[in-house]
């Protein structure tokens, strides 16, 4: 079995040296590393991770606590962060809430148990409570996307969903549309509060009165097809409906689609539709949606990088770092003026 004294020899490099470089250290020469890679290549030298993991003092693993895989949103961030950490020889394990607060502790403990290096965090219940085994075990942590509730020390990466949020409003108000729904989830999550807040932004900087009866919470904390279907259901039942609904995630935003075309109604002659985050399966069907879309791939090599730097140097990190990722409004057919006068 080729070993990496057989890799340093082949290159005429220390074992330190090679080690360096399978680990991905900068304090190499190019020239140096190059002759490391190439001795690897021809051996056909594979590195033991439990010996470097020993090497190391850690598993060279890292939790990935999301909300909800069947969100695109969330596939993508998933996505990212296992590209990154593979590239910096750390493996991934993935666990999925389904915004479910007993599956968020469960993994919580699991993770803190697993003695993985850090932890990248979607929370589903927009509290600190299961965050605690983790914190015990002193595992390094990044919050991802959202906010979570009297913790204010923590990395995070997120979009801005003010931003977005005020940015879709206002794309509607442009085009006349005064009376206009939104679908959200449980007010526990920080992204619903953030999107209802631009949501009235946008209402209040063009004058226009907000109406209660118009903003549909969810009381759990989900943001799913079944109840954006149901939400927009209870919208369109008012006395005087909406003309348009902004759909507070993608998910949200198909059930809104299949229940306005339950009615009779198309989008947009009969009624506008927008979404919070894009689904690519839906911007290739008719109608197109107007959507703001958050990079939600760099979001998770964002998030990774910073948690990777946390667990290589968390003794000498001591600031909080905030990335605040700005979304994009992409205007498709899914919106047009309303044909009925408020």
């Amino acid at each position: 079995m080729v070993t990496i004294k057989d890799v340093a020899k082949r290159a005429g490099v220390s074992v330190m040296t090679v080690s360096r470089v399978i680990n991905g250290s900068k304090n190499v020469k190019e020239s140096t590393r190059e002759k490391v890679l190439k001795a690897i290549e021809e051996l056909g030298y594979v590195p033991n991770s439990v010996a470097r993991s020993l090497i190391l003092k850690k598993t060279l693993t890292i939790g990935l606590v999301i909300s909800d895989i069947t969100n695109p949103f969330f596939t993508t961030i998933a996505r990212g962060v296992e590209d990154t950490a593979i590239s910096k020889h750390f493996t991934v394990i993935l666990c999925n809430t389904d915004e479910n607060p007993e599956k968020e502790m469960m993994y919580a403990e699991v993770l803190a148990k697993s003695k993985v290096d850090g932890v990248i965090y979607a929370s589903a219940s927009g509290k600190k409570t299961p965050l605690k085994s983790l914190f015990l075990k002193n595992i390094p942590i990044v919050l991802i996307d959202r906010t979570i509730e009297g913790v204010n020390d923590l990395d995070i990466v997120r979009g801005d969903s003010v931003l977005g949020a005020y940015l879709l409003t206002k794309h509607l108000i442009d085009l006349g549309h005064r009376r206009i729904g939104i679908i959200v989830g449980s007010h526990f999550i920080s992204t619903a509060r953030d999107r209802v807040e631009g949501y009235k932004k946008a209402l209040n900087e063009a004058n226009i009165p907000i109406d209660e009866s118009l903003i549909k919470i969810n009381k759990n904390s989900k943001f799913s097809k079944d109840d954006g279907y149901r939400l927009t259901k209870e919208l369109l039942d008012l006395e005087n409906p909406p003309t348009a609904i902004f759909g507070g995630n993608n998910l949200m935003a198909v059930g809104a689609l299949l229940a306005i075309r339950e009615r009779g109604l198309e989008i947009p002659d009969d009624i506008s539709l927008v979404s919070f985050d894009d689904i690519e399966s839906l911007s290739e069907v008719y109608p197109f949606l107007t959507v703001v879309k958050q990079p939600a791939y760099t979001m998770g090599v964002i998030a990774t990088e910073l948690l990777i730097r946390r667990i290589e140097d968390k003794d000498r990190i001591k600031e909080k770092r905030e990335i605040l990722l700005t979304p994009e409004l992409i205007i498709r057919k899914s919106t047009a003026p309303p044909k009925r006068k408020i």
